[in-house]
């Protein structure tokens, strides 16, 4: 999805927050590649016990208020990305600004190649979806980095909206040796 088609269906979107705090309209990335390099970013560092967070709800409350108070506004209220780790992660919050001297933002590396995947089900049973979106990213050459999901649905909001749906979103980047390796395997068969 290029630049242009991503700010169309921005401006096209109604732009509000549910009452839970989920995002009322998101971007319409089902499955596939996009760029976010150079987007503007509101970046929180969260606790998180063996890669689950600790007091999600609240952190995502204290983004928006962050957000707010620093005048700034998000592209999809309630749409960010959550990367987890062992014991620290990071909640990215895209901006409609493109540059702002405020603490706590900044803009992502360009290119920012994501995968996206749009996952209806449970998170227990996203390990399968996970593995099969990273043997996609490797049988095209490409090297996967982090992954990020973002909670299109709460419990609260689910049943409403056609249950539970996570995007994930796995970052890659160009890499030569398995580009090399691909062609070479491909060239034996």
């Amino acid at each position: 999805m290029t630049d242009n088609q991503i700010e169309a269906q921005t401006n096209t979107q109604n732009h509000e927050r549910l009452e839970c705090g989920c995002p009322s309209s998101y971007p319409n990335w089902k499955h596939g590649d996009i760029d976010l390099g150079g987007q503007l970013v509101h970046n929180l560092k969260i606790p998180m016990f063996m890669h689950m967070p600790i007091g999600y709800e609240a952190y995502l409350l204290k983004q928006k208020d962050d957000i707010e108070r620093l005048e700034l506004h998000e592209k999809w209220p309630g749409f960010n990305l959550t990367r987890t780790g062992a014991l620290r992660g990071q909640m990215l919050c895209p901006l409609t600004e493109e540059k702002s001297p405020a603490r706590n933002l900044m803009s992502l590396a360009h290119p920012f190649h994501l995968r996206i995947h749009l996952f209806h089900g449970d998170v227990t049973e996203m390990r399968t979806a996970i593995r099969k979106m990273q043997s996609e990213i490797l049988d095209d050459g490409l090297m996967p980095k982090e992954l990020y999901l973002s909670y299109l649905t709460c419990p609260v909001c689910e049943e409403q909206r056609g249950g539970k749906r996570v995007m994930l979103m796995r970052r890659w980047v160009k890499s030569k040796k398995l580009e090399a390796r691909l062609k070479k395997a491909n060239s034996k068969k």
